[in-house]
C-alpha cells in the first residue's frame, strides 16, 4: 500500500484546499520529489488546514480553512504553538519545514498570494538530543537473537549487517533492489535524498550474511519482486516501516532498548572520526551535503573521543 493516499489526506479540508494539495503533489511529483517528502509537505498543509478549521480560536481562522490563500502569520505561529502543545517542538518543526514549501509553491508557482505568511515566523526551537551509539556489544546481541537458517533468520542478520556495515538511513537500506547489491565488488548502490545515488563497499561478513539471504531469497514466493527484503510469508515486499518494527521486536528479545537504524549511522559516524578518518570522505560515504551533519552525527560521541585524546596526551601528568 502507497504511503501517500491524497484522498485519505485532504478528508474534512474544503475543495479549495484539497485542491491546491492536489496540485502541489503533482508538482513535487514532477519535481521528483521521493514520496516520504511528499507525504510530509503535504500532511503539514491538510494538518494547518484542519487546525484551521477545528481548533483555531482566530475569529478570522474561518476563511483561512476555506482558502490557504487567506492564511496569515498569526494563523501559522497559532499553529506551530499548538503543535508544540499537543506534539512536540520537533514535530512543529517539520510543519514549519513543509508549510514554507507549501507557501513558497503558492507564492512563486502558482502566484497565488502576493506574501508568503511565513515570512518572520520563527521556526521552533528543540533541544538537541543526543542518540546514543549502537555499541558492538548491543549489535552482537542483536545477531545472536537472528541465529538460525530461516528465511527470517538470514534476511534480519542480512539487515542488520547492512545498516551496520554501511551506515545508510532506514529509508536507504529498506528501499533497495537486488540489483543494487554486487556481490563481486562487495558494494551496493544506495539512492539517496534528493535522486543523489551512491555506491558503497561492505566487508566479507556482511557479503556472506547478503549470499546466504539471497539463496533463500531466490526459493521464496515473492522472489520475482525488484525489492531486495521481501516479508516471511505472502509475496510482499518488506518496507521501511516494516523494517522499523522488526527492529524494534529483534531488539526486546535481544534485550537492547531504543533499536533504530539511526543509531547505526551515529555509531558509523563515531568510528570512522575516531579512527581519524576524513569528513570529506565520511560524507560521500553518508549522502551528506551540509558539514553541519557531520558534527550533529558525532555528537553524542564527541565527548568520549575527547577523553581518550585528554589521557593520550597526558596534560598535565608532566610535572
Amino acid at each position: 500500500m502507497p504511503l501517500l493516499d491524497l484522498q485519505k489526506l485532504t478528508v474534512g479540508l474544503s475543495r479549495t484546499w484539497a485542491g491546491f494539495l492536489r496540485d502541489w503533489d503533482r508538482s513535487l511529483r514532477a519535481g521528483n520529489y521521493p514520496e516520504t517528502t511528499r507525504y510530509n509537505y503535504l500532511l503539514a498543509a491538510a494538518q494547518l488546514g484542519r487546525y484551521l478549521g477545528d481548533h483555531s480560536p482566530d475569529p478570522d481562522a474561518r476563511d483561512a480553512a476555506e482558502d490557504p490563500c487567506a492564511v496569515t502569520r498569526a494563523h501559522v505561529e497559532a499553529f506551530q504553538g499548538w503543535m508544540i502543545e499537543t506534539r512536540s517542538a520537533s514535530t512543529a518543526v517539520n510543519k514549519h519545514k513543509g508549510l514554507q514549501q507549501f507557501f513558497k509553491w503558492l507564492l512563486l508557482d502558482e502566484e497565488a498570494i502576493d506574501r508568503s505568511p511565513m515570512q518572520r515566523v520563527r521556526q521552533p526551537k528543540t533541544p538537541r538530543k543526543l542518540i546514543p551509539v549502537m555499541r558492538d556489544e548491543d549489535t552482537s546481541k542483536l545477531l545472536d537473537a537472528c541465529k538460525g537458517k530461516g528465511f527470517a533468520n538470514l534476511r534480519d542478520e542480512a539487515l542488520i549487517r547492512v545498516y551496520c556495515n554501511t551506515g545508510a538511513r532506514l529509508s536507504e537500506v529498506g528501499n533497495l533492489l537486488v540489483d543494487d547489491v554486487d556481490l563481486n565488488t562487495e558494494s551496493v548502490r544506495f539512492h539517496g535524498k534528493g535522486a543523489k545515488d551512491r555506491r558503497v563497499r561492505f566487508g566479507p561478513k556482511t557479503a556472506r550474511a547478503l549470499s546466504r539471504y539471497l539463496r533463500a531469497r531466490d526459493k521464496h514466493k515473492g522472489a520475482a519482486l525488484p525489492h531486495l527484503w521481501l516479508a516471511e510469508r505472502g509475496t510482499a515486499a518488506l518496507t521501511p516501516n516494516g523494517i522499523k518494527i522488526l527492529l524494534k521486536r529483534l531488539g526486546a528479545a535481544a534485550g537492547v532498548a531504543d533499536v533504530h537504524a539511526h543509531r547505526w549511522r551515529h555509531s558509523f559516524a563515531h568510528e570512522w572520526k575516531r579512527a581519524g578518518g576524513d569528513t570529506g570522505d565520511l560524507m560521500l560515504l553518508l549522502g551528506w551535503t551540509s558539514e553541519d551533519m557531520p558534527r550533529h552525527y558525532g555528537a553524542s560521541a564527541a565527548a568520549e573521543r575527547a577523553q581518550e585524546t585528554q589521557a593520550r596526551l597526558g596534560i598535565g601528568e608532566r610535572v
